[in-house]
Protein backbone atom coordinates (compact mmCIF):
# COMPACT_ATOMS: atom_id res chain seq x y z
CA UNK A 1 0.00 0.00 0.00
CA UNK A 2 1.54 3.78 -1.17
CA UNK A 3 0.30 6.30 0.91
CA UNK A 4 1.30 8.82 -0.87
CA UNK A 5 -1.00 11.27 -2.75
CA UNK A 6 -0.83 10.48 -6.72
CA UNK A 7 -2.40 12.40 -9.32
CA UNK A 8 -2.27 12.09 -13.51
CA UNK A 9 -2.77 16.01 -15.26
CA UNK A 10 -2.77 16.77 -18.74
CA UNK A 11 -0.88 20.03 -19.69
CA UNK A 12 -0.44 21.88 -23.12
CA UNK A 13 2.16 24.85 -23.73
CA UNK A 14 1.21 27.23 -25.82
CA UNK A 15 1.52 27.27 -29.43
CA UNK A 16 3.53 30.26 -30.85
CA UNK A 17 1.99 32.91 -32.93
CA UNK A 18 2.55 33.30 -36.86
CA UNK A 19 4.21 35.77 -38.52
CA UNK A 20 2.69 38.14 -40.68
CA UNK A 21 2.70 39.65 -43.87
CA UNK A 22 2.74 42.83 -44.44
CA UNK A 23 3.93 45.89 -46.60
CA UNK A 24 4.17 49.49 -45.40
CA UNK A 25 2.84 52.44 -47.34
CA UNK A 26 2.71 55.73 -46.15
CA UNK A 27 2.67 59.03 -48.38
CA UNK A 28 6.22 59.96 -47.42
CA UNK A 29 7.70 56.35 -47.65
CA UNK A 30 6.99 54.79 -50.92
CA UNK A 31 9.42 52.32 -50.76
CA UNK A 32 8.65 51.14 -47.21
CA UNK A 33 9.10 47.47 -48.20
CA UNK A 34 7.66 44.59 -46.12
CA UNK A 35 7.03 45.31 -42.31
CA UNK A 36 5.47 42.11 -41.27
CA UNK A 37 6.04 42.00 -37.32
CA UNK A 38 7.27 38.40 -35.46
CA UNK A 39 4.59 36.77 -33.82
CA UNK A 40 4.42 35.86 -30.07
CA UNK A 41 5.95 33.33 -28.35
CA UNK A 42 3.73 30.57 -26.80
CA UNK A 43 3.30 30.41 -22.90
CA UNK A 44 5.12 27.49 -20.98
CA UNK A 45 3.12 25.45 -18.56
CA UNK A 46 5.32 25.83 -15.43
CA UNK A 47 4.93 23.61 -11.88
CA UNK A 48 6.22 25.98 -8.80
CA UNK A 49 6.55 23.96 -5.15
CA UNK A 50 4.82 26.27 -2.26
CA UNK A 51 4.88 25.91 1.12
CA UNK A 52 1.04 27.03 0.94
CA UNK A 53 -0.52 23.76 0.04
CA UNK A 54 -0.34 20.23 1.45
CA UNK A 55 -2.06 18.22 -1.03
CA UNK A 56 -2.97 17.67 -4.55
CA UNK A 57 -6.45 17.20 -4.18
CA UNK A 58 -7.47 19.80 -6.35
CA UNK A 59 -5.90 18.72 -8.99
CA UNK A 60 -8.05 15.01 -8.94
CA UNK A 61 -10.71 17.18 -9.88
CA UNK A 62 -9.74 19.56 -12.72
CA UNK A 63 -7.15 17.81 -14.38
CA UNK A 64 -6.14 19.31 -17.73
CA UNK A 65 -4.53 22.81 -18.01
CA UNK A 66 -3.32 25.38 -20.51
CA UNK A 67 -0.95 27.63 -21.30
CA UNK A 68 -2.20 31.03 -23.25
CA UNK A 69 -1.34 30.88 -27.07
CA UNK A 70 1.11 33.45 -28.61
CA UNK A 71 -0.29 36.26 -30.38
CA UNK A 72 0.19 36.88 -34.29
CA UNK A 73 2.55 39.58 -35.34
CA UNK A 74 1.23 42.89 -37.40
CA UNK A 75 2.32 44.97 -39.73
CA UNK A 76 4.47 47.60 -39.18
CA UNK A 77 6.65 45.85 -37.28
CA UNK A 78 4.63 45.37 -34.89
CA UNK A 79 5.73 41.82 -32.78
CA UNK A 80 2.78 39.87 -31.22
CA UNK A 81 2.23 39.62 -27.96
CA UNK A 82 3.64 36.80 -25.67
CA UNK A 83 1.60 34.12 -24.34
CA UNK A 84 0.54 34.37 -20.58
CA UNK A 85 2.58 31.39 -18.88
CA UNK A 86 0.18 28.63 -16.49
CA UNK A 87 1.85 28.02 -13.20
CA UNK A 88 0.19 25.12 -11.17
CA UNK A 89 0.94 25.39 -7.41
CA UNK A 90 1.73 22.00 -5.88
CA UNK A 91 2.99 21.16 -1.79
CA UNK A 92 6.61 20.72 -1.29
CA UNK A 93 8.01 17.16 -1.79
CA UNK A 94 6.25 16.77 -5.66
CA UNK A 95 7.75 14.89 -7.53
CA UNK A 96 6.73 14.84 -11.09
CA UNK A 97 7.13 12.15 -13.61
CA UNK A 98 5.90 11.43 -17.61
CA UNK A 99 3.17 9.89 -17.08
CA UNK A 100 3.29 7.82 -20.31
CA UNK A 101 7.09 7.00 -20.23
CA UNK A 102 7.68 6.85 -16.49
CA UNK A 103 10.93 9.57 -17.04
CA UNK A 104 11.80 11.56 -14.23
CA UNK A 105 11.32 15.19 -14.76
CA UNK A 106 11.68 17.02 -11.19
CA UNK A 107 11.99 16.71 -7.62
CA UNK A 108 10.60 20.24 -5.99
CA UNK A 109 12.05 19.91 -2.71
CA UNK A 110 12.33 23.41 -1.66
CA UNK A 111 9.81 26.23 -1.77
CA UNK A 112 9.34 27.93 -4.60
CA UNK A 113 10.83 25.80 -6.41
CA UNK A 114 9.69 25.42 -10.21
CA UNK A 115 10.52 23.68 -13.49
CA UNK A 116 8.85 23.96 -16.80
CA UNK A 117 6.85 20.73 -18.01
CA UNK A 118 5.90 21.92 -21.53
CA UNK A 119 7.86 24.99 -22.76
CA UNK A 120 5.71 27.48 -24.95
CA UNK A 121 6.38 27.39 -29.00
CA UNK A 122 8.42 30.16 -30.31
CA UNK A 123 7.00 32.87 -32.57
CA UNK A 124 7.25 32.70 -36.33
CA UNK A 125 9.28 35.62 -38.20
CA UNK A 126 7.48 37.92 -40.30
CA UNK A 127 8.53 38.60 -44.15
CA UNK A 128 10.10 41.74 -42.87
CA UNK A 129 13.26 39.26 -42.37
CA UNK A 130 13.33 37.66 -45.53
CA UNK A 131 13.28 40.68 -47.43
CA UNK A 132 16.61 40.52 -49.87
CA UNK A 133 18.10 42.57 -52.71
CA UNK A 134 16.91 39.43 -55.19
CA UNK A 135 13.57 39.28 -53.77
CA UNK A 136 12.07 42.83 -52.22
CA UNK A 137 8.85 41.90 -51.25
CA UNK A 138 8.75 38.88 -49.60
CA UNK A 139 5.13 37.44 -49.37
CA UNK A 140 5.79 34.55 -46.96
CA UNK A 141 6.29 34.49 -43.30
CA UNK A 142 6.75 31.53 -40.66
CA UNK A 143 4.14 29.81 -39.08
CA UNK A 144 4.52 29.92 -35.00
CA UNK A 145 6.16 26.43 -33.23
CA UNK A 146 3.49 24.18 -32.45
CA UNK A 147 2.35 23.77 -28.82
CA UNK A 148 3.56 20.51 -26.49
CA UNK A 149 1.11 18.46 -24.97
CA UNK A 150 1.81 16.21 -22.06
CA UNK A 151 0.47 13.54 -19.58
CA UNK A 152 2.14 13.99 -16.23
CA UNK A 153 2.02 11.98 -13.29
CA UNK A 154 2.36 14.29 -9.85
CA UNK A 155 3.39 12.11 -6.35
CA UNK A 156 3.11 13.71 -3.25
CA UNK A 157 5.91 12.28 -0.73
CA UNK A 158 6.33 14.96 1.30
CA UNK A 159 3.32 14.10 3.80
CA UNK A 160 3.31 16.67 6.77
CA UNK A 161 5.06 19.13 8.64
CA UNK A 162 5.30 17.00 12.16
CA UNK A 163 5.35 13.17 12.18
CA UNK A 164 3.86 12.24 15.62
CA UNK A 165 6.61 8.90 16.24
CA UNK A 166 5.50 6.55 19.06
CA UNK A 167 4.77 3.07 19.78
CA UNK A 168 1.30 1.71 19.47
CA UNK A 169 -1.14 3.02 21.71
CA UNK A 170 0.82 6.04 22.68
CA UNK A 171 -1.98 8.28 22.30
CA UNK A 172 -1.06 9.48 18.72
CA UNK A 173 -3.96 8.91 17.27
CA UNK A 174 -6.15 10.61 20.06
CA UNK A 175 -3.70 13.71 19.87
CA UNK A 176 -4.79 14.33 16.21
CA UNK A 177 -8.19 13.81 16.76
CA UNK A 178 -7.44 16.86 19.47
CA UNK A 179 -6.27 19.17 17.38
CA UNK A 180 -7.78 18.73 13.99
CA UNK A 181 -10.76 17.79 11.97
CA UNK A 182 -9.27 13.85 11.37
CA UNK A 183 -11.15 11.34 12.78
CA UNK A 184 -8.95 8.64 12.94
CA UNK A 185 -10.21 4.78 14.87
CA UNK A 186 -10.41 5.99 18.50
CA UNK A 187 -11.01 3.24 21.05
CA UNK A 188 -10.43 2.13 25.01
CA UNK A 189 -9.15 -0.93 24.06
CA UNK A 190 -5.31 -1.93 22.98
CA UNK A 191 -5.24 -1.55 18.82
CA UNK A 192 -2.40 -0.84 15.83
CA UNK A 193 -3.28 2.28 13.20
CA UNK A 194 -3.12 0.57 10.00
CA UNK A 195 -2.76 3.45 7.80
CA UNK A 196 -1.39 6.80 8.22
CA UNK A 197 -3.70 9.59 9.40
CA UNK A 198 -3.30 13.12 8.14
CA UNK A 199 -4.83 16.23 10.57
CA UNK A 200 -5.06 20.36 9.26
CA UNK A 201 -3.68 22.06 12.49
CA UNK A 202 -4.97 25.62 12.37
CA UNK A 203 -2.94 27.56 15.14
CA UNK A 204 -4.58 30.81 13.76
CA UNK A 205 -6.40 32.71 10.87
CA UNK A 206 -3.52 32.28 8.40
CA UNK A 207 -1.25 29.82 9.98
CA UNK A 208 -1.11 26.25 10.87
CA UNK A 209 0.52 22.80 10.09
CA UNK A 210 -0.34 19.60 8.82
CA UNK A 211 0.29 16.53 11.37
CA UNK A 212 0.76 12.93 10.55
CA UNK A 213 0.33 10.18 12.91
CA UNK A 214 3.24 7.59 11.77
CA UNK A 215 1.65 3.85 12.83
CA UNK A 216 2.98 1.46 14.28
CA UNK A 217 6.86 1.84 15.04
CA UNK A 218 8.14 -0.69 17.43
CA UNK A 219 11.27 -2.02 18.36
CA UNK A 220 13.11 -3.88 15.18
CA UNK A 221 11.25 -1.66 12.64
CA UNK A 222 13.80 -0.47 10.29
CA UNK A 223 14.77 -4.22 10.16
CA UNK A 224 11.01 -4.91 8.67
CA UNK A 225 9.59 -6.44 12.28
CA UNK A 226 5.93 -4.66 12.64
CA UNK A 227 3.72 -2.71 10.60
CA UNK A 228 6.54 -0.15 11.35
CA UNK A 229 9.30 -0.72 8.47
CA UNK A 230 6.24 0.18 5.92
CA UNK A 231 5.60 3.72 7.36
CA UNK A 232 9.36 4.69 8.22
CA UNK A 233 10.04 6.05 4.44
CA UNK A 234 7.39 9.09 5.18
CA UNK A 235 8.93 10.19 8.20
CA UNK A 236 11.58 10.99 6.28
CA UNK A 237 10.52 14.10 4.92
CA UNK A 238 9.06 15.60 7.61
CA UNK A 239 9.94 18.94 9.39
CA UNK A 240 9.94 18.30 12.78
CA UNK A 241 9.56 14.97 15.03
CA UNK A 242 7.28 14.86 17.82
CA UNK A 243 7.68 11.95 20.10
CA UNK A 244 4.87 10.98 21.84
CA UNK A 245 5.91 8.55 25.29
CA UNK A 246 3.74 6.80 28.05
CA UNK A 247 4.49 4.76 30.68
CA UNK A 248 3.35 0.74 30.19
CA UNK A 249 3.67 -1.10 33.55
CA UNK A 250 2.00 -4.63 32.43
CA UNK A 251 4.90 -4.69 29.40
CA UNK A 252 7.50 -3.39 31.78
CA UNK A 253 8.00 -0.33 29.58
CA UNK A 254 8.95 3.32 30.54
CA UNK A 255 8.88 6.44 28.47
CA UNK A 256 12.42 7.03 28.77
CA UNK A 257 13.61 3.51 27.24
CA UNK A 258 10.76 4.02 24.45
CA UNK A 259 11.96 7.03 23.23
CA UNK A 260 15.81 5.49 23.01
CA UNK A 261 14.13 2.47 21.22
CA UNK A 262 12.38 5.47 18.62
CA UNK A 263 15.48 7.45 18.35
CA UNK A 264 17.30 4.01 17.62
CA UNK A 265 15.08 2.86 15.03
CA UNK A 266 14.67 6.06 13.33
CA UNK A 267 18.65 6.31 12.58
CA UNK A 268 19.01 3.11 11.51
CA UNK A 269 16.66 3.58 8.88
CA UNK A 270 18.32 6.87 7.92
CA UNK A 271 20.99 8.84 10.03
CA UNK A 272 19.51 11.96 8.54
CA UNK A 273 16.34 11.36 10.91
CA UNK A 274 18.76 12.85 13.78
CA UNK A 275 19.02 16.08 11.97
CA UNK A 276 15.27 16.98 12.60
CA UNK A 277 13.98 19.17 15.38
CA UNK A 278 12.35 16.61 18.19
CA UNK A 279 10.39 17.35 20.69
CA UNK A 280 9.57 15.09 24.01
CA UNK A 281 5.98 14.66 24.66
CA UNK A 282 5.05 12.43 27.67
CA UNK A 283 1.10 12.02 27.17
CA UNK A 284 -2.17 10.62 28.66
CA UNK A 285 -1.44 12.76 31.88
CA UNK A 286 -4.68 11.09 32.95
CA UNK A 287 -3.69 8.39 34.08
CA UNK A 288 -1.97 8.69 37.86
CA UNK A 289 1.67 6.59 36.71
CA UNK A 290 2.26 8.87 34.34
CA UNK A 291 1.75 11.84 36.51
CA UNK A 292 4.34 10.24 38.59
CA UNK A 293 7.36 10.06 35.81
CA UNK A 294 6.70 13.81 34.87
CA UNK A 295 9.86 15.16 36.96
CA UNK A 296 11.76 12.26 35.62
CA UNK A 297 10.99 12.52 32.10
CA UNK A 298 11.80 16.35 32.51
CA UNK A 299 15.17 15.51 33.75
CA UNK A 300 15.81 13.26 30.85
CA UNK A 301 14.55 15.82 28.30
CA UNK A 302 16.84 18.53 29.68
CA UNK A 303 20.13 16.17 29.79
CA UNK A 304 19.40 15.36 25.66
CA UNK A 305 18.65 18.96 24.69
CA UNK A 306 15.04 18.40 24.19
CA UNK A 307 11.88 20.11 24.41
CA UNK A 308 9.63 18.74 26.55
CA UNK A 309 6.27 19.30 27.31
CA UNK A 310 3.28 16.72 29.36
CA UNK A 311 -0.34 16.07 27.88
CA UNK A 312 -3.51 14.53 27.98
CA UNK A 313 -5.48 14.45 24.94
CA UNK A 314 -8.24 12.98 26.89
CA UNK A 315 -8.98 15.95 29.41
CA UNK A 316 -6.86 19.06 27.28
CA UNK A 317 -4.55 19.43 29.27
CA UNK A 318 -1.49 20.89 27.84
CA UNK A 319 -2.99 20.42 24.39
CA UNK A 320 -3.23 24.45 23.36
CA UNK A 321 0.56 24.89 24.76
CA UNK A 322 2.30 21.72 22.70
CA UNK A 323 0.30 23.24 19.50
CA UNK A 324 1.69 26.45 19.25
CA UNK A 325 4.78 24.98 20.41
CA UNK A 326 4.85 22.95 17.07
CA UNK A 327 4.07 25.64 15.25
CA UNK A 328 7.06 27.89 16.44
CA UNK A 329 8.88 24.74 15.27
CA UNK A 330 7.47 24.47 11.93
CA UNK A 331 8.02 28.33 11.30
CA UNK A 332 11.39 28.31 12.50
CA UNK A 333 12.22 24.87 10.03
CA UNK A 334 10.84 26.66 7.53
CA UNK A 335 13.15 29.88 7.66
CA UNK A 336 16.01 27.93 8.29
CA UNK A 337 15.25 26.35 5.09
CA UNK A 338 14.70 29.46 2.96
CA UNK A 339 18.06 30.88 3.86
CA UNK A 340 19.95 27.79 3.16
CA UNK A 341 21.63 27.83 -0.14
CA UNK A 342 20.17 25.56 -2.64
CA UNK A 343 21.89 23.92 -5.72
CA UNK A 344 18.44 24.05 -7.32
CA UNK A 345 18.82 26.63 -10.64
CA UNK A 346 15.13 27.15 -10.44
CA UNK A 347 14.39 28.52 -6.62
CA UNK A 348 12.98 31.65 -6.48
CA UNK A 349 14.56 34.79 -4.79
CA UNK A 350 13.14 35.65 -1.25
CA UNK A 351 14.03 38.09 1.09
CA UNK A 352 16.57 37.47 3.56
CA UNK A 353 15.40 35.90 6.90
CA UNK A 354 17.75 34.92 9.77
CA UNK A 355 16.20 32.03 11.68
CA UNK A 356 15.97 32.98 15.34
CA UNK A 357 18.87 31.62 17.56
CA UNK A 358 16.88 31.75 20.51
CA UNK A 359 14.29 29.77 19.16
CA UNK A 360 14.40 26.52 21.46
CA UNK A 361 14.87 28.38 24.09
CA UNK A 362 11.91 30.39 23.10
CA UNK A 363 9.49 27.37 22.29
CA UNK A 364 10.31 25.97 26.17
CA UNK A 365 9.53 29.46 27.73
CA UNK A 366 6.04 28.79 25.83
CA UNK A 367 5.79 24.94 26.70
CA UNK A 368 6.73 26.07 30.22
CA UNK A 369 3.83 28.54 30.68
CA UNK A 370 1.06 25.64 31.23
CA UNK A 371 4.05 23.06 33.51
Amino acid sequence: MKFVDEVKIYVKSGKGGDGCVAFLRERYRPKGGPSGGDGGRGGSMVVQASRNLGTLLDYRYQQHYRAENGHPGEGRQRYGRKGEDKVLQVPIGTVITDAETGEFITDLSADGSRTVVARGGSGGRGNMHFASSTNQTPRHAEKGEPAIERRLQLTLKLMADVGLVGFPNAGKSTFISRVSAARPKVADYPFTTLVPNLGMVRTDVDKGFVVADIPGLIEGASEGIGLGHRFLRHVERVSVLAFLVCPVPEEGRNPIDDYRVLLKELEAYSPRMLEKPRILVLSKMDLPDTQELVPDVRAFAESEGLSFTAVSSVTGEGVSELTYGLQAMVEQHRMQEATEPSDNPNLLEEEDESPNPDGRAQLNALLSKHH
